[in-house]
């Protein structure tokens, strides 16, 4: 391919809405175009690196077994609402009616399409464990798209899902793809953790994130560096110790202007935080039996040197979506906002944290502007509807197996894994008969991979002040021929030459036949990023052949023309076997 014909162009400056450097470099280098707030066009340089990690995805997965199939982007409504995912999952479902009124889905996932596949197509244990996948085009309504291709809302995805006859089933296969997934990102060259998470809207039983960790990723991530153990923030525990018992001393008011933080109410009366008890105003949208969504305020109780983990507190009361309450809302139910308990109340679903009724006298709002009230006690004073472990994760809190000090960092998921169980299958009648000719649900796996994140996080990875710098297991052109046309040499039949011998050793080189300066293709060159650059000028020629230089290195060097195709086919492939990275995969 010739630079003159590309479909795109480089650019000097970045877009204005860029905000990392994956996006500003992707546009600047000619990648992609963006057409809407999270929907991008991959350009041909883009494509080819698509082309690229979706055939290591194949390799990897059609090494389990995989087959793959091709299921549709626009679904029928009723499979959705046999699972019951219609009425859970919110705004960022892409919902419309077809010409015929029949409420329609664009994909968000294909979890009912492969339990629908599954009811018209397994019979027998016989036909069982199986192994399908497809790369296709999803649609999630994002309110927030950011990052260029990090965080979009027209996306492509690798999704597999494995079926099986029991859980020891579906346990082989989990582990397989946990494996195969990091082989994925280390022949990407791209460096990843796996993490415990939230099973979210899929549902299931187990799930694991795999996570690439830069400061730019929005998910929160707590490590042990002790025992191993690591999980997102939304679903970490802790461990939690009790504090030294105390007997209950008398309810007491205490007049506290102005004190509506934990800061400032911990200041006025000279007590640690831990001493006081955080209330959080939640409304939750919670199903009713018949499958209506209602409001429902919840009265979130943890420690006041805790935060409440919503994602626990959405799993626990299997609300569809939460959102703070208003100060009319909370007024509503007699408590008082910066000065709320749920002392005296009634008609409102007390959540409190494991915590609360192991900590003694504690601080806590008395529902009147201005005051608290002292040694406030679990069980004599107030009762919940829930007990549970409803706080956030912390860089420093201990470790819930060994107790050491965990570490937070940041991450983008750029996989996930789910154990779904039988939830489809239970769902959609998703039956097959064993060998003594009784029906059992097939159990279900869900594992995936965001392409045009996955790339976007290489590119975040691998990139310098010029620009891109591609592992060649992934680069769009193994080579970039740079040609700078000689004052007194005509090397255009040298090049034309060069050109086909490298595209015939299957080493087809991005040829830069612009009429530009020595300056303006070198600094295409090092932006655009691909592994080796060759420059064909009347100075390497006359100094015995052409130029030879890595997009890692500093250094060239002259390589004899006759010499060229073998000299870069050697370098590309030491290349190749060592754009492969370690990865340490942990343990499920």
């Amino acid at each position: 391919m010739r630079l003159s014909r590309l479909f795109g162009q480089t650019l000097r400056e970045a877009p204005a809405e860029s905000e990392v450097a994956s996006h500003q470099l992707l546009v600047r280098a000619g990648f992609i175009r963006q057409l809407g707030a999270g929907i991008f066009t991959s350009m041909p340089l883009a494509q080819r690196t698509i082309q690229k990690i979706t055939a290591i995805m194949r390799d990897e997965i059609n090494s389990l077994g995989g087959q793959e199939i091709s299921m549709p982007v626009v679904q029928p409504a009723d499979v959705w609402k046999e699972t019951g995912r219609w009425y859970q999952i919110g705004s960022e479902m892409g919902r419309f009616k077809d010409r015929a009124g029949r409420d329609m889905v664009l994909a968000m996932t294909h979890e009912e399409v492969v339990a629908d596949l599954v009811r018209g197509v397994i019979r027998s244990y016989r036909q069982l464990p199986a192994l399908v996948y497809h790369i296709q085009t999803k649609w999630r309504d994002d309110p927030r798209p950011r990052a260029g291709l990090i965080r979009v809302r027209e996306f492509t995805m690798l999704d597999s899902y494995s079926l099986d006859r029991d859980a020891v089933g579906l346990d082989l296969q989990y582990q397989a793809h946990y494996d195969a997934y990091f082989r994925i990102y280390a022949r990407c060259g791209l460096p990843v953790v796996a993490v415990q998470a939230d099973t979210g809207m899929m549902g299931g039983k187990m799930a694991h994130e795999y996570m690439y960790l830069t400061p730019i990723g929005e998910d929160s991530l707590l490590f042990c560096d002790n025992c191993g153990y690591s999980a997102n923030r939304q679903v970490a525990k802790v461990r939690k110790d009790p504090p030294a018992f105390e007997n209950p001393e008398p309810l007491r008011k205490v007049a506290t202007p102005q004190a509506k933080t934990i800061e400032a109410l911990a200041d006025l009366l000279q007590v640690p935080a831990s001493r006081t008890a955080k209330a959080v105003f939640i409304m939750a949208k919670v199903e009713d039996e018949q499958g209506n969504a209602n409001d429902t305020l919840v009265f979130a109780i943890v420690r006041g040197d805790m935060e409440v983990n919503e994602t626990k507190l959405a799993n626990l009361l299997r609300a569809k979506e939460l959102r703070p309450a208003t100060d009319d809302e909370i007024r509503a139910t007699g408590a008082v906002p910066g000065y709320a308990s749920p002392v005296g109340l009634s008609d409102v679903t007390v959540v409190v944290d494991e915590l609360i009724p192991l900590s003694y006298n504690l601080v806590a709002g008395a529902n009147e502007e201005g005051y608290h009230l002292l040694n406030v006690n679990y069980g004599r004073d107030f009762s919940a509807a829930y007990v549970t472990d409803i706080t956030a994760a912390s860089n420093g809190d201990a470790c819930p197996n060994c107790g050491s000090p965990l570490s937070l960092s940041r991450g983008v998921e750029v996989g996930n894994i789910f154990k779904l169980g039988t939830r489809y299958s239970d769902a959609l009648g998703c039956n097959y008969l064993d060998e003594s000719g009784v029906s059992k649900p097939v159990v279900m796996g869900s594992y995936g991979i965001g392409v045009g994140r996955l790339l976007a996080c290489i590119a975040e990875e691998h990139h310098d002040e010029r620009g891109l710098s591609w592992p060649a297991s992934v680069a769009p052109y193994p080579i970039h021929l740079v040609f700078l046309p000689g004052k007194n040499l005509d090397l255009t039949g040298v090049l034309a030459t060069l050109e086909r011998d490298l595209a015939d050793a299957g080493l087809e080189p991005l040829v830069d036949d612009r009429v530009e300066s020595a300056g303006v293709k070198f600094n295409d060159a090092d932006l655009i990023g691909l592994p080796l650059r060759i420059t064909l000028s009347e100075r390497a020629f006359n100094q015995g052949g052409v130029e030879f230089k890595l997009r890692k290195s500093d250094q060239a060097f002259i390589v004899a023309i006759d010499a060229a195709v073998g000299r870069a086919r050697e370098i590309l492939r030491s290349l190749e076997d060592s754009a492969s990275i370690h990865q340490d995969k942990g343990t499920i």
